[in-house]
């Protein structure tokens, strides 16, 4: 194999046998139960990094069920996103990530810097209530919860929501243990089409784990919770800041 074939075929790891295909990367009936909350805001803007700017203490917990993905198949994740503002723009920074899949682990790390690190999240519906589950190992580490489709939402707001900017801090490391890259990406969805959007009760509970820590950023009351239902693509990033500049 010579460097043109090499070149040619390295879009990912492994080459020879990649853990994920060439994007676009489409989700059709993407379900998220969203859970907002306010949290310690010296905690939170410690988690931040700049220049990212922190407004309100607020964080969204996220679950996302994902049955139709292109090359990523039918998978669960859930995680803290935080809403932050960029040179005066309002977005989203995605601070941890769980999931239940290989290939959008590897594929979220490698090209965006998503953080995802593998567990096992679940969101189904439990008669009428709507439940979002994540084990990490043996233990429950969080429990969402909310009543299932009790007020409809904006679908108009909800679409702009989910369009609105997003920021992860991209990491990978030298062979020698240096950081070779470390940035800020920022990416978008698109193509988004909100086929259902709800409002109503909902509770979080947390609980700590040296290894998924999203206790750290406690939840002192619940601001809203909302359930989604929507096709979308994710798409490519581009960075909007260099730490090592």
């Amino acid at each position: 194999m010579n460097a043109t074939e090499i070149r040619t075929r390295a879009f990912a790891m492994p080459l020879t046998s990649p853990a994920y295909p060439p994007g676009p990367y489409r989700f059709v009936n993407r379900e998220y139960l969203i859970i907002t909350y306010r949290t310690d805001p010296e905690k939170l803007r410690a988690a931040v990094p700049e220049p990212l700017q922190v407004d309100d203490p607020l964080v969204k917990y996220e679950f996302i069920r994902m049955p139709d993905s292109t090359g990523f198949g039918d998978y669960t994740e859930t995680g803290q996103v935080i809403p932050v503002r960029f040179k005066g723009r309002k977005g989203s920074y995605t601070h941890c990530m769980f999931l239940n899949d290989e290939g959008p682990i590897a594929a979220g790390r490698e090209i965006w810097g998503f953080p995802k690190k593998l567990a096992g999240p679940r969101l189904h519906k439990e008669v009428d209530t709507l439940v979002g589950t994540l084990d990490y190992g043996p233990l429950r580490v969080a429990t969402a919860t909310m009543g299932y489709k009790h007020l409809a939402a904006d679908l108009d707001a909800v679409k702009r929501g989910l369009a609105a900017p997003n920021f992860l801090l991209k990491i990978v490391p030298h062979v020698d243990g240096r950081p070779r890259i470390c940035e800020l990406v920022e990416y978008s969805l698109l193509d988004i089409n909100v086929k259902g959007a709800w409002n109503g009760p909902g509770a979080l509970s947390l609980v700590p784990h040296a290894l998924a820590p999203m206790a750290e950023l406690p939840v002192l009351e619940i601001v809203s919770a909302t359930h989604i239902v929507a096709d979308l693509t994710l798409g490519l990033g581009e960075v909007v800041h260099d730490y090592l500049l």
